[in-house]
């Protein structure tokens, strides 16, 4: 028996603040985080705030293509 589309698909979150640093600022790193989301409850792009170690505060993290 095929298999249909998954309804919970593997996303990655990335944090928005340190993506947008100026280039003069010096950066660790890029906060990144991996979750599950379903397909048909949440169809557009998943936001959440969470814990960025590289900002050391709650930030946004805006979900990213693979």
């Amino acid at each position: 028996m095929a298999k249909g589309k998954d309804v919970r698909i593997r996303v990655i979150l990335q944090c928005m603040s340190c993506v947008r640093k100026d280039a003069n600022e010096e950066s660790t790193g890029i906060s990144r985080y991996s979750t599950q989301k379903n397909r048909h409850n949440t169809p557009g792009q998943l936001k959440l705030r969470k814990f960025c170690r590289y900002c050391r505060k709650h930030t946004t993290h805006d979900e990213i293509k693979k």
